[in-house]
């Protein structure tokens, strides 16, 4: 399985994880001239190879009728209460710092000239960052209006990760948890805490932690992009890197100021296992039963039973226990508590797994649990039963039913 993980410990900017989506890409300067020809007016874009801490990376570069953006354009957004009727988009330039509202940045979008799937994206993540400035500042989504965000260069920030996320097409993104800096910022409204408002609402859900560096290291656009990409935050998976990129932000910090992109194949898991073994030919079948419950709370991986032919020809069973090596000797123990058996054989098993994950999907039945598993080039989703049994049990519809329409709405979410 093609998989992209993102190394946000030292947050996350758009242009910053654009950058890092590039180095990951071997034909750079075709997706430029892409990216160049889209049809923002004014705007031109360069990667240049810069460096941080001793590593080399590539710094993002966006120009708007010459004049580059800096982190201070668009680190932050902000609802603005009353604003003059923004300029109609296309006119002059030097307008581009204005406040824009949410139905002229769709307006932007929807006149670019790129795939259905690309402008769904880009506007999914303007609508996350609207949502929680609508939260911040208590006012609806239709009277927010964008600042540095909303800006062009912002735009194409935005623009180029989600173009950069088609065209490199991973099965799945996983991220670090997210640095969001300490300390504090200053924005138009005032002095703001470290994260931003709207960077902090947009976070819920995510891990995230703060640390010794001072300053803004996650921009709400960059939340905002993880927010809608990822699909799950944590280790980097046991995977086979084929390409790294490094994306490089202007500030310097005692830790390199970048993001990480690695790009390969999620191999699954490997480890090692107890495999506990025992004959049993005088226990009932309902105490074999409850020996097998209390094993499983007791943490063992897995239990099952097989017939068997005992000596003096009595039929018995094999119990079979599997569990990490670190939990043998309580297994053990919870072994003769619940069975009748002398003496348990072991063996020692290396396994081979896929890589799980728990995503919860948005229905039109409410929140339903999905088990994601990835690795060997495989990947595997189930619906957790549970939820499915309950919105059947609620509808009166068949489980078969209810699961394919739940695949349908999440397939057409994706």
């Amino acid at each position: 399985m093609k998989t992209l993980y993102l190394d946000c410990s030292m947050g996350a900017a758009g242009d910053m994880l654009s950058a890092a989506l590039m180095e990951l890409l071997p034909e750079q300067e075709s997706f430029l001239a892409q990216l160049n020809g889209i049809g923002i007016p004014g705007v031109f874009v360069t990667c240049e190879k810069t460096g941080k801490c001793g590593i080399t990376g590539t710094h993002f570069k966006v120009t708007i009728c010459g004049e580059e953006e800096t982190e201070e354009m668009h680190a932050h957004t902000h609802a603005a209460e009353k604003v003059p009727e923004p300029p109609h988009y296309g006119e002059e330039e030097h307008h581009h710092h204005h406040h824009r509202s949410m139905h002229e940045i769709r307006h932007i979008i929807e006149s670019l000239d790129l795939s259905d799937k690309v402008k769904t994206d880009i506007l999914s993540v303007y609508t996350l960052i609207a949502e929680a400035e609508s939260h911040v500042h208590g006012v609806p989504v239709t009277e927010i209006h964008f600042h540095e965000v909303g800006t062009m260069d912002a735009i194409i920030d935005v623009t180029a990760f989600c173009m950069l996320m088609e065209r490199l097409s991973p099965d799945q993104v996983i991220a670090s948890p997210v640095h969001v800096g300490s300390g504090q910022v200053r924005c138009e409204h005032g002095v703001l805490p470290v994260p931003a408002p709207a960077t902090a609402y947009i976070l819920q859900g995510i891990p995230t932690y703060g640390g010794a560096v001072k300053g803004e290291l996650c921009t709400p656009t960059g939340a905002a992009l993880l927010k809608h990409f990822v699909r799950s935050f944590g280790e980097q998976p046991l995977m086979r890197v084929k390409a790294i990129g490094y994306g490089m932000g202007t500030k310097d910090f005692p830790a390199a100021n970048c993001v990480r992109a690695m790009l390969g194949e999620d191999t699954g898991k490997e480890d090692v296992i107890a495999e506990l073994c025992c004959n049993l030919d005088d226990m009932t079948a309902e105490e074999t039963g409850f020996a097998q419950k209390q094993l499983l709370l007791a943490g063992a991986l897995d239990v099952f039973t097989m017939p068997a032919q005992m000596k003096k020809s009595r039929p018995g069973v094999l119990l079979t226990v599997l569990c990490r090596e670190e939990d043998r000797e309580q297994i053990l123990q919870c072994i003769f508590l619940h069975t009748t058996t002398l003496g348990v054989r072991e063996n020692i098993s290396r396994r081979y797994i896929l890589s799980r994950t728990e995503e919860t999907v948005e229905t039109g039945y409410g929140k339903v649990r999905k088990k994601v598993s990835s690795g060997y080039g495989v990947r595997q989703e189930k619906y957790e039963y549970e939820d499915i049994a309950r919105i059947a049990d609620e509808t009166g519809s068949s489980l078969r039913e209810i699961t394919e329409e739940i695949r349908r709405q999440d397939n057409a979410r994706k």
